[in-house]
């Protein structure tokens, strides 16, 4: 379980899936996969469109960075600064690379709760 601000959470997490929905190409796969372990929750998100050039990887956060790749399609540069964003208030962490096969990697990893103990 994770704690925080739900609306938050669910933006960030749909910006990761729409980006990876927008990039895969028809009848591709995304996959996503969530495990719990060392006190954190781990999200990670892959996809298989053509991946992120490795000079824009230290940039996909900032608010407004668009690849030149990405300049023909839509959007405002701001979803991953916003998934940087609701990640960091919750004392997370959240990392984009290229997958072992190619396509884009996302990973949030958010802190889990304590558990609630009855009294």
């Amino acid at each position: 379980m994770v704690r925080g601000r739900p609306a938050a959470l669910e933006r960030a997490v749909l910006n990761i899936l729409g980006n990876a929905a927008k990039w895969t190409p028809p009848g591709g796969t995304v996959t996503v996969t969530l495990t719990g372990g060392s006190g954190e929750a781990h999200l990670v998100v892959t996809d298989e469109g053509p991946g992120i050039p490795d000079a824009d990887l230290p940039h996909v956060f900032e608010r407004f960075y668009r690849a030149a790749s990405a300049r023909s399609q839509p959007g405002s540069g701001l979803g991953l600064a916003i998934v940087h964003q609701v990640v960091a208030q919750h004392h997370g962490r959240v990392s984009a690379s290229n997958g072992e096969r190619g396509g884009a990697r996302f990973e949030l990893a958010l802190p889990c709760a304590a558990p609630v103990r009855d009294s």
